[in-house]
C-alpha cells in the first residue's frame, strides 16, 4: 500500500500522535497540531491505556452520562474497550481545552456520532480496532476517523462488490495481487472516516462514493471516478506500527484554525447569548 505522504487538496492533516497515557507529554504536540493546522489526530494502545482505566466511582465520574451505557454492556472486553475509548476521547478534549475531563459531557447524534455538549467550535471522532484507539479533533468544521488492521482479509469472496464503486473495482483489479487487499483496507477506512464526518455512519452506501488509488492527492469520487468534492475536504491515510491503516477526513467550514482553545474561550454561542440575556434582564 503506497500511502500518500501529503495532499495538495483540502485542509491539512498531521501525523497521528501516540499518547502513551493520559498524562503523556505528547499532549503538547496534539495541542500544537490543533493550533497550527486546525486538526489533530492521536492514538493510544488499548493494552496500555486499558490498565489505566479507573474503577468504580472514579470511572463513573469520568464517564458521566455514558455510565449507564457502560453498565448495559455484558462482555468484559467490550466494556473495557468502551471505557478506555471514552476515557481517551475525554482526556483528548480536556487536553486541548485545558479543562477537567470529568467536566466535559459527551452526547450523541441520531446516528451515534459523538460530540462535546456545549462546545460546538470543536468536532470529535473516535475509532478503535484490536489494540488501537484513534481520536480526531478539529476546529475547522467536521472530522471523521477510522482504523483497521492492514492484514484484515477483505479482497476476494465478492466483498469488493458490496463496498466499492465500479471505478474502484477496476483500479483494484489492475494492481498486483499482493497490493489489492491492503489497498481495499485503505479504501474502507477512508469511506468509514468520510461517512463518520458527515454523520451518516453506515447509512451512506459505500458503492455510491469512492476514492482514487494510493499515492495521489485524495478526493471523494463518484461511482464513475469523476471528482465529487472540492478543496473544502481533506483526506489522509497513515500506517501505524506497520500493522494498522488509519484514515481521516476533515471538512473545512471556513472557520480556519483557532489559536484560542481554552475552555474559557470556547463557550457555546447559545450559552453566551443566554448569559447576556439574563444579565440584561437583571439590569
Amino acid at each position: 500500500m503506497r500511502v500518500p505522504q501529503g495532499s495538495a487538496v483540502g485542509p491539512p492533516l498531521t501525523v497521528p500522535v501516540e499518547v502513551a497515557d493520559c498524562s503523556d507529554a505528547a499532549w503538547d504536540q496534539v495541542r500544537t497540531d490543533l493550533r497550527q493546522s486546525g486538526s489533530a489526530l492521536l492514538w493510544a494502545r488499548m493494552s496500555r491505556l486499558g490498565a489505566r482505566v479507573p474503577r468504580n466511582d472514579s470511572l463513573r465520574q469520568v464517564l458521566g452520562h455514558d455510565w449507564s451505557r457502560y453498565l448495559e454492556l455484558t462482555h468484559a472486553d467490550v466494556r473495557s474497550r468502551y471505557a478506555a475509548s471514552r476515557l481517551l476521547l475525554k482526556y483528548a478534549a480536556g487536553a486541548v481545552l485545558r479543562s477537567d475531563p470529568e467536566q466535559l459531557e459527551l452526547a450523541y447524534g441520531p446516528t451515534g456520532r459523538p460530540y462535546l455538549r456545549g462546545y460546538d467550535q470543536i468536532d470529535i471522532s473516535l475509532s478503535h480496532t484490536a489494540d488501537v484507539l484513534l481520536v480526531g479533533l478539529t476546529t475547522r468544521g467536521l472530522i471523521g476517523v477510522d482504523a483497521e488492521r492492514m492484514d484484515r482479509q477483505m479482497y476476494g469472496g465478492g466483498l469488493g462488490r458490496h463496498v466499492c464503486t465500479p471505478y474502484e473495482l477496476i483500479t483494484l483489479a489492475a494492481l498486483e495481487e499482493r497490493e489489492r487487499n491492503p489497498s481495499l483496507v485503505r479504501l474502507w477506512t477512508l469511506k468509514e472516516a468520510y461517512s463518520k464526518a458527515i454523520g451518516q455512519g453506515m447509512n451512506f452506501r459505500f458503492t455510491e462514493f469512492g476514492f482514487g488509488p494510493d499515492g495521489r492527492p485524495v478526493q471523494v469520487q463518484r461511482p464513475d471516478g469523476t471528482v465529487g468534492t472540492g478543496e473544502e475536504w481533506g483526506f489522509r491515510s497513515f500506517v501505524i506500527d506497520d500493522t494498522y491503516c488509519v484514515s481521516a477526513a476533515v471538512y473545512d467550514a471556513g472557520f480556519g484554525s483557532s489559536a484560542e482553545m481554552d475552555v474559557a474561550t470556547m463557550l457555546d454561542q447559545d450559552c453566551v447569548d443566554a448569559i447576556n440575556d439574563t444579565l440584561g434582564r437583571r439590569e
